[in-house]
């Protein structure tokens, strides 16, 4: 290709397996690209997917030799859990890391490398997924289809970069280039302006609450800490949740960020903590005549704050625990114990992971073997921010932007609604089969996604091969999966606007999800996968002649209580039933 700046290659996914490694799930496809100062891996885990494009650029040649021998597994890890995440969306999960060589180089010199690696990654990419004159006659092409996937910004990506992104899809031909990348300045979903990633969080914190300290926070007090500060997206809007919510009821007794940490054993006072999350400031802002006593505020610019800082998460009792900011594996297998007080007990009994992988798996087990912590693992406990993203696609797809932007405040409204319901359904369902099956909360987590994922690829095989007309007999299920308004205003046009294999994958997915909430993973995991989709069909037909009847019932004068105790018999377990006496 005239004009580039690297040279991309489709990669056969087994070609990364190395010999003697440990069996795991082989990618869908793997691009690998090669440009001037950089390397770049894009991985995903079905033929539609979705996941962050990051940037990384170690500070010494040492530095950039390590993350070079490991940025395959890094994007890969990336990729997977993004996979286990994205189970509620048509999208599968996808990852990018680019490594730049940036070592050596001014501030400038470093952001003009970083901007021109993502432009040359991009358009390799687009060489390899878009279908046009110039790359029918340029590219070796052994797939022999169109691909599509979507990008979102991560790590050191920013506005120009998504601004220039969307662009050059248009000119390169791609067929949906404003949902090419996501978190668009204006006609995007601003996960940090609305919160999003934390109004999920909290709906897993309300129900763990519940089930596992059985606490009614709208009631009752509790305690909670923190970490990521209050001018942070996640933690500064989780504090915001938190009181209106809970009001006083939620105790924050301390927070740790970058700058330093507070702490206050009978909780940090809520007009301090909202002005620092209003006025974007870090915790060393907090105003220390604000404290209670007990109450301190450590900075970094001395060695003793350092330590309170780096501890608090260990040091301060209380109910929760929210890591909502700070590095990867921070508690791991060799540190696990710092968690614990010393008679063994947990400093907080339940861990909710806003933050990706804060905990790492070893020491999620171990926490939970030797102490009974009930962990909410980060790909149930955040999955909502993916879910944001993905209605973003559907919008750019589906509206123009003037119809987004002209409806974005009903539609962002809308979009919050679904997110709770999301994460109520899923929360619920895990600490049903928790109660019931036992485990650790952390492996239910895996088994819900692997229970919806398995589900969803099933059906994808089985709707390729449905005429037409029976697939739109399934389009109401696409259409109630999107917000209101923005199925109003454009569903009608679905066929025009969103490509055949993105619907039959939307379809694939809710419904999937709907088996699996409502019935539970064991009920997925024991039909024979050649079964599943047949089951799922069935499934949808029993539910829609359960409603009947329970529009049947509800016209009948039968006595009040009876009639109740009927319809909430046919709500928790009609259609699952009525496939069980079809079967007979």
């Amino acid at each position: 290709m005239n004009n580039r700046y690297s040279l991309g290659l489709r990669l056969d996914p087994r070609v990364m397996i190395s010999e003697g490694e440990p069996p795991r799930d082989i990618p869908y496809g793997i691009i690998f690209a090669h440009g001037r100062r950089f390397d770049g891996y894009h991985v995903r885990f079905r033929d539609i997917a979705r996941g962050g494009l990051r940037l990384v650029t170690p500070a010494t040649s040492e530095q950039f030799a390590l993350e070079s021998a490991h940025q395959y597994d890094e994007c890969y890890g990336l990729a997977f859990a993004q996979q286990l995440k994205n189970k509620d969306i048509p999208e599968g999960g996808s990852k990018a890391v680019v490594l730049v060589d940036a070592v050596g180089m001014s501030n400038t010199g470093k952001d003009f490398i970083m901007r021109k690696s993502v432009k040359a990654f991009t358009d390799t990419i687009l060489d390899l997924v878009v279908d046009t004159e110039e790359t029918r006659e340029e590219i070796v092409d052994y797939v022999g289809r169109k691909e599509v996937l979507y990008l979102g910004p991560d790590e050191q990506v920013i506005p120009q970069d998504i601004n220039w992104v969307i662009k050059r899809a248009a000119q390169r031909g791609y067929d949906t280039p404003a949902a090419f990348m996501s978190s668009k300045p204006r006609a995007g979903i601003n996960h940090k302006e609305y919160g999003v990633t934390s109004e999920g969080v909290n709906v897993y914190l309300d129900v763990a609450l519940r089930h596992v300290l059985h606490i009614n926070p709208k009631e009752e007090s509790f305690t909670i800490k923190i970490t990521g500060g209050p001018d942070g997206d996640v933690a500064g809007n989780e504090l915001k949740i938190l009181n209106r919510e809970y009001g006083d009821n939620a105790k924050v007794v301390g927070i740790a960020d970058g700058t330093g940490s507070a702490e206050d054993p009978n909780g940090l006072d809520w007009d301090e903590l909202l002005r620092l999350v209003h006025n974007n400031l870090p915790i060393d802002n907090f105003d220390t005549s604000k404290l209670g006593e007990g109450g301190a505020v450590h900075k970094v610019d001395t060695e003793e704050g350092v330590k309170a800082r780096n501890s608090m998460h260990n040091r301060v009792q209380a109910d929760a625990f929210l890591p909502a900011g700070g590095r990867p594996n921070t508690i791991n297998v060799h540190n696990y114990k710092h968690f614990l007080n010393t008679d063994g007990s947990p400093s907080a009994p339940l861990i909710v992971e806003g933050a990706n992988l804060f905990v790492t798996d070893e020491a999620r087990q171990l926490l939970f073997d030797e102490a009974g912590v009930i962990i909410v693992k980060d790909s149930s406990a955040n999955k909502a921010g993916v879910i944001t993203s993905s209605y973003e696609i559907c919008a750019a797809m589906l509206l123009s932007e003037e119809e987004f932007f002209d409806n974005k405040q009903q539609i962002v409204s809308e979009v919050l609604d679904k997110l709770h319901q999301y994460a109520r359904l899923e929360a619920e369902l895990l600490f049903r089969e928790f109660e019931t099956y036992g485990g650790s909360l952390p492996q239910l987590s895996k088994v819900v996604s692997d229970a919806v994922n398995s589900a969803t690829d099933a059906l994808t095989v089985a709707l390729e091969t449905f005429s037409d007309e029976d697939k739109e007999k399934l389009l109401p299920l696409f259409r109630a999966h999107l917000p209101k308004t923005m199925a109003d205003l454009s569903f009608d046009h679905v066929h025009e606007r969103v490509p055949a294999q993105y619907i039959t994958n939307a379809i694939a997915s809710c419904l999937a999800s709907k088996l699996v909430y409502k019935e539970g993973t064991k009920f997925v995991e024991t039909l024979p996968q050649d079964k599943l989709a047949r089951v799922a069909l069935r499934y949808l037909q029993a539910e829609h002649d359960v409603a009947l009847l329970r529009d049947a019932l509800e016209g009948t004068d039968m006595p009040a209580k009876e009639k109740e105790s009927i319809l909430k018999l046919l709500e928790a377990g009609g259609a699952r039933t009525a496939i069980n006496l079809s079967e007979k």
